[in-house]
């Protein structure tokens, strides 16, 4: 069955995930009038929206969202759903992957929120692994639209929408179709280019792993101070920028322009500087946001094998050195007592180790197929 509805109507959205960005969307999605329905794995995160019908929503945006239907029955929630929207952390991917395979139809939108580096590659490649034959699109943002916190069992708070998102899909061409369905709520997503260049422009690569190891003595210490301005001393902004570097660089030996830092801070909050210090501690958006208590945090534990892996892993695979991403994943090992090398997404486990440029590039605008027999369990 093909759900691809009338161009005049608006499309229905089903939401993947009830933590915080999963419940700014659907209640920022509820109020705009969208139909919603939202799925999470867990019945406890969902009890509140149930009982009430919706999501209150606070901040930015004000009102409540009514939500149509709540279930951890995926089938349900996606079986009508034109654009079915993934608000996970990238680590659950793969698991979100395998539960969609059986019920996807033609026609449907999946676009993960972000991708995080090669978030829809993977995805694809579940699918493939899976046997599932439908003509689904699979598509990744560049970087979650919302700075956005659960507040209670069915409210939320967004802090800000961000400016611009862009977004790309694994056939580059099909691109434009997914705006044209998703721009009656979200104007601010923009044409990405392709997965590649949406995958080596995720910034939460530079901003999240090393904060959070620089700053660990304090965040255990559990002292409250501002993550993302008391968080950025000079030296600490030294550290970002050799980060920073070493994605640009990996990004160009794919015949990648990357954004930098400084130039997605400008787009994405309109906020300058002559150094990336500086950039990070003129953006009020940033002001208020308080860091972590623990570092069992989503910054290690997603951003991590998630992003700086396969970043590193493909750098590996063009020789291009990023001494400083591997010394963040090994640290933030130690410090959560882990392999994320051997958890994240390598080249070998995407399933493309040893492929050429231009290999990769056909693969990115759908001219070559992902394979599925790599999938590693």
């Amino acid at each position: 069955m093909d759900v691809k509805a009338n161009e005049q109507t608006k499309p229905k959205f089903a939401v993947l995930g009830a933590g915080h960005g999963g419940m700014a969307m659907a209640g920022h999605l509820g109020i705009m009038g969208f139909d919603v329905r939202m799925y999470n794995r867990t019945e406890e995160r969902l009890w509140g929206v149930k009982a009430r019908g919706g999501i209150e929503i606070e901040g930015e945006i004000t009102g409540f969202g009514k939500i149509q239907a709540a279930s951890t029955n995926i089938e349900e929630i996606i079986r009508d759903a034109e654009i079915i929207m993934v608000v996970v952390p990238a680590t659950a991917h793969r698991f979100i992957a395998e539960q969609c395979a059986p019920h996807l139809k033609d026609g449907q939108i999946v676009v993960l929120n972000p991708g995080r580096t090669f978030g829809a590659l993977e995805f694809k490649q579940v699918l493939n692994a899976k046997g599932c034959s439908a003509n689904a699109i699979i598509a990744e943002t560049q970087s979650f639209i919302y700075a956005s916190r659960a507040i209670g069992p069915a409210q939320a708070r967004i802090f800000r929408i961000k400016n611009s998102i862009p977004l790309a899909s694994i056939r580059a061409h099909r691109i434009p179709e997914v705006l044209g369905r998703i721009r009656c709520a979200y104007p601010q997503f923009v044409p990405g280019d392709n997965i590649f260049k949406t995958s080596l422009d995720n910034i939460g690569a530079v901003f999240h792993p090393a904060l959070c190891i620089l700053n660990a003595g304090w965040i255990e210490d559990i002292s409250e101070f501002q993550f993302y301005v008391q968080g950025v001393t000079r030296s600490v902004a030294q550290v970002l920028d050799r980060v920073d570097a070493e994605r640009v660089a990996v990004a160009e030996a794919l015949g990648i322009r990357a954004l930098t830092a400084r130039e997605w801070l400008y787009l994405a909050y309109s906020t300058a500087g002559k150094t990336l210090h500086d950039a990070m501690h003129a953006n009020p958006g940033y002001r208020g946001i308080m860091a972590p208590t623990h570092l069992n945090i989503r910054y290690l534990t997603e951003d991590i094998p998630a992003s700086l892996v396969p970043i590193a892993s493909i750098g590996d695979m063009f020789k291009v050195p990023t001494p400083t991403l591997k010394a963040l994943i090994h640290l933030g090992s130690i410090i959560n007592e882990c392999d994320y090398w051997q958890e994240g997404r390598t080249v070998e486990r995407l399933g493309i180790v040893g492929m050429t440029l231009k290999e990769l590039r056909l693969l990115s605008i759908g001219q070559s197929e992902i394979p599925g027999q790599e999938v590693q369990r």
